[in-house]
């Protein structure tokens, strides 16, 4: 069986952009919609370990 290894760097990209968006959303007068953030964190950061 033949592996190959899966480019992950986009994900690690957009995982870190989720998480400053997490950030300037909690900081901002909206704070209270930070948790509409926090599946794009997970998910990103799920792909970029290759869990999903």
């Amino acid at each position: 069986m033949e592996t190959t290894k899966k480019k992950t760097g986009l994900y690690w990209v957009l995982f870190l952009i989720s998480v400053v968006a997490f950030f300037a959303v909690l900081w901002s007068p909206i704070g209270a919609y930070c948790s509409m953030v926090l599946p794009f964190n997970t998910t990103f950061f799920a792909k970029a370990l290759d869990l999903m």
